[in-house]
């Protein structure tokens, strides 16, 4: 990247008052040092400590779900390319926002659709009793956690999760998702 492109690259962050920003492969070792720099910041902006607590398990969940799905789809034998996924942390006036993104196979797309827009249409309690069904459900053999995860940030979120698909060719969509806390 030349030395202009990079400067524009840093204004638009700037601009949108990005806090962090990763796009690549996510090892578990991204992920944590990621997470160090992201509580420290926090941290120093002096923020109640349950708000540091929500954007940091957020930004945990999000980027453990890029790494997570892109690792499935490697045990499948269609690897889908390491460095698809990204995760954005921002302020937009007095919330954080956290966002996620990554390739997603396209036969992945209506589970994963019908699962936000139920979640979407739910309020607090609603999300309370899903997140205790779901927590009483055994895990499905070979499943790298209960399924509780995209709840949690339901719960967590101070307005419905936002999400958007985009599809990239006839394989693969680009699957974004927003939570605002």
């Amino acid at each position: 990247m030349k030395g202009n492109e990079l400067f524009n690259l840093q204004e638009l962050l700037s601009r949108q008052k990005l806090l962090i920003c990763f796009s690549g492969p996510f090892s578990h070792s991204v992920i944590e040092e990621l997470g160090k720099a992201v509580r420290n910041h926090l941290e120093s902006e002096q923020i109640e400590k349950s708000a540091i607590m929500d954007v940091f398990s957020v930004y945990v969940e999000q980027a453990q779900n890029v790494r997570n799905y892109t690792a499935s789809r490697e045990a499948l034998g269609r690897p889908i390319p390491a460095n698809s996924g990204i995760v954005v942390i921002g302020k937009e006036d007095d919330h954080y926002v956290v966002s996620s993104g990554n390739l997603m196979e396209a036969g992945d797309v209506p589970g994963l659709s019908a699962m936000l827009e139920k979640l979407r249409g739910l309020d607090k309690a609603g999300l309370k009793a899903v997140y205790k069904e779901q927590s009483r459900k055994p895990r499905e053999a070979g499943a790298t956690g209960a399924g509780l995860g995209l709840i949690d940030m339901a719960r967590k979120a101070t307005r419905p999760l936002e999400y958007s698909l985009r599809a990239v060719d006839d394989a693969y969509f680009f699957f974004s998702l927003e939570v605002q806390l």
